[in-house]
């Protein structure tokens, strides 16, 4: 009897071992279906934002097509110009009255709105403005992001006398601590 009893708890030893085995693998195998599922929502995930944001694109292409009007420079302003700026009034250390600066404008527009650049003697690029034109004239400015040290606001007023000249007015400041005035005067250069 007693081998018996030995023998019937090897076998359930042996039922048990055999078990639990099998649990091993279909824990192993539950596991590689979760990872596998796991990295089709992730996939799913990327591919859902990418459709709402084309959704999104497709929604404001629409919506700027029906409500923006694309706004271009007259062929009276747009192009290259010669420019010439004398200080009239300052109380910055960077600028004294009389100082006098020549640069080169270039009037552009693209489907975003109107800006100008303004580029050194060496055609290298000093800064790009946005711009507004109505009927008073042409409003151009220029404010420095908040990472800079020297926090530039710089605002153009100008207006034009005919298709050769505009004539306005620079206004700058500086660290909200000083100002400086400038008289402007651009003049169409021959190259367009």
């Amino acid at each position: 009897m007693l081998r018996l009893r030995t023998g019937f708890s090897g076998f359930l030893l042996s039922c048990m071992l055999l078990l639990s085995c099998q649990n091993d693998q279909r824990e192993q195998h539950l596991a590689r279906r979760e990872q596998a599922i796991s990295r089709k929502e992730s996939e799913f995930a990327l591919k859902e934002a990418d459709y709402k944001s084309l959704v999104r694109m497709r929604d404001s292409l629409r919506t700027s097509k029906d409500t923006v009007v694309i706004q271009s420079w007259p062929e009276t302003i747009a192009g290259v110009w010669n420019s010439k700026a004398v200080c009239r009034e300052s109380n910055c250390s960077e600028y004294v009255i009389g100082d006098q600066r020549a640069n080169v404008w270039e009037f552009i527009s693209d489907s975003t709105g109107l800006f100008t650049r303004v580029l050194d003697a060496d055609k290298k690029l000093v800064r790009v403005y946005t711009a507004r034109l109505d009927s008073s004239g042409i409003r151009l400015h220029y404010l420095s992001d908040s990472s800079a040290t020297k926090k530039l606001d710089i605002r153009f007023d100008l207006s034009q006398v005919n298709p050769e000249l505009l004539k306005g007015t620079q206004a700058i400041t500086i660290n909200q601590a000083c100002n400086a005035t400038f008289i402007v005067e651009l003049t169409r250069t021959t190259t367009r």
